[in-house]
């Protein structure tokens, strides 16, 4: 199978996961880069980047006509995060592969399992002002996450938003679309080093599909309970961590 014919198949798988979940697109894409087309690790965490920044703007226009993305809590949430996301994005490329691969694996492998849990729901309707300390926190967290290894953070952005600020599921998922862009771009800012290794008549066409699948991906979420959703995701991450890390350890 051609490497193009690779890239648009898992630019549409990306863009389902976020379009449908709010997150874990990069946590695909990655994993596909480095294993399909042949990226390097800090290659493929800076084309990750790219691809999820183009698909997460996307994504979040659509749910932007939907009305559920908390404008002003969420630009809060992604503004904690935007200096730890330059730093730990600039820490990146000094790091030896093997570490990023088995530091990027244990994080997917974390949240697959967060995935797989009893999720919590909001007790109530947002009101954006809840615990700012926690929710400074997190989005600081989820900043360098970003910049590290070259992943949106909505996989994590979407419980926290749940759990930290009470907001209703649809409007987690919103809402952290607008997280990820702000941080992928942040990070994007401090890489442009190693956009050396990109290959971007593989990225373009991998973005496209990515952007197509995440317009699927929302229409998809409305028929599919999110649960499923969120429990297939999670399986399929789970095996991708775990080849991941043994590769790094071989």
């Amino acid at each position: 199978m051609s490497a193009l014919i690779l890239a648009l198949i898992a630019g549409a798988v990306v863009g389902l996961a976020l379009g449908a979940l709010g997150g874990g697109g990069s946590v695909l894409a990655v994993p596909a880069l480095i294993y399909l087309l042949g990226f390097t690790p800090a290659a493929a965490t800076t084309a990750g980047l790219i691809i999820v920044t183009a698909t997460s703007l996307t994504a979040l226009y659509a749910h932007a006509r939907s009305g559920t993305v908390r404008w002003r809590a969420g630009a809060l949430f992604a503004a904690a995060g935007l200096l730890p996301a330059a730093a730990a994005g600039a820490a990146a490329s000094r790091l030896p592969q093997p570490i990023l691969t088995a530091a990027f694996a244990a994080v997917a492998a974390l949240a697959a399992v967060g995935m797989l849990r009893p999720g919590r729901t909001a007790a109530g309707p947002a009101t954006g002002g809840a615990r700012p300390v926690r929710a400074a926190g997190t989005g600081a967290g989820l900043g360098a996450l970003t910049g590290l290894l070259g992943v949106g953070g909505g996989f994590l952005a979407v419980p926290a938003l749940v759990t930290v600020l009470a907001f209703e599921m649809q409007a987690a998922v919103g809402t952290s679309l607008l997280v990820i862009s702000a941080n992928s771009l942040a990070s994007l800012a401090t890489r442009s080093a190693t956009t050396a290794g990109i290959d971007w008549a593989l990225i373009g066409p991998f973005t496209g599909a990515a952007i197509l699948g995440a317009w699927d991906g929302k229409r998809l979420a409305a028929k599919v309970t999110g649960t499923l959703l969120q429990r297939t995701f999670a399986v399929v991450l789970l095996a991708v961590a775990a080849f991941m890390l043994a590769d790094a350890l071989m």
